[in-house]
């Protein structure tokens, strides 16, 4: 079973080339790193942790794309992805157009996490319909692929509309698109129709939610994808139950922190687990 991690970076934590040069040296596949642009100050949505206040990393968050660049250009076996990414608050073509120069930068180890969001305040102030996110997220990835894709891309959509059109740089292999979110028969339908792959956070329920996976690949005419537990805390039985399902990838959580801090949970999670 592969190893990654995953770490709310902020600017005042180890910066992403640092720590996926070091996560590469110890032996782990991936690096995960998540996004919000902002985070409104006046807001009702709850913290989705369950706490009364939002840790502050969240409104510190590095661009991820830029972050994961830097870390391409020190590394060369790691996976670099995004955990997640919320493409409903970004331009598709714009998006498009970075994530496919990042690829480049690291061909072949580049995974595009993507989320439908929870902070109804932020998504608002990118114009977002709440109500809408997902089939949004849904245009904004496959208007991407297009562009990714086609010599000359072009897209038809209740969300993005553009005529036929050049962009390069294209990505040297297919860029693998990760969905998150919580089992049900919308995101599953996402899945099967535009992802590679299911990255549920925490871990909860997988063994059970697998057979409507299933079922929903097999709907599509696809084989079922892989499922990828995020922002796990690892315990030799966890990840022994996770190969038990034949996971292949578990990402696992590291508390945000300074290289001083964060080095020695890298040093501990290698010990036990790897």
């Amino acid at each position: 079973m592969r190893l990654g991690i995953t770490m709310f970076m902020t600017d005042r934590t180890v910066q992403a080339h640092d720590l996926a040069r070091e996560a590469e040296a110890r032996g782990f596949a991936s690096l995960y790193v998540p996004e919000h642009t902002h985070i409104p100050v006046s807001r009702e949505t709850p913290p989705p942790t369950g706490v009364d206040t939002l840790p502050e990393e969240y409104g510190r968050m590095p661009d991820p794309l830029v972050a994961l660049a830097a870390a391409a250009a020190v590394t060369g076996r790691i996976v670099l992805g995004t955990g997640v990414c919320l493409p409903a608050q970004r331009d598709p073509i714009v998006t498009a157009k970075a994530v496919a120069t990042l690829e480049r930068l690291a061909p072949g180890r580049f995974r595009l996490g993507v989320g439908y969001g929870w902070n109804v305040e932020e998504a608002a102030d990118h114009g977002v319909p709440w109500k809408r996110r997902r089939a949004m997220t849904r245009e904004h990835v496959l208007a991407m692929r297009e562009l990714w894709t086609a010599e000359q891309a072009s897209f038809k959509g209740e969300f993005v509309d553009f005529a036929a059109c050049w962009s390069w740089p294209k990505p040297t292999a297919r860029i693998p698109v990760l969905v998150g979110g919580a089992a049900g028969p919308t995101l599953f339908a996402h899945i099967a129709e535009y992802g590679d792959g299911w990255i549920p956070i925490g871990g909860a329920g997988i063994r059970e939610a697998l057979p409507a996976l299933r079922a929903a690949c097999a709907a599509a005419g696809r084989a079922m994808v892989p499922v990828v537990p995020f922002g796990t805390l690892p315990t030799a039985r966890k990840l022994d139950y996770y190969a038990s399902l034949g996971i292949e990838e578990v990402v696992l959580r590291v508390p945000p922190g300074t290289r001083d801090e964060v080095l020695p949970v890298l040093d501990g999670y290698a010990r036990a687990f790897l």
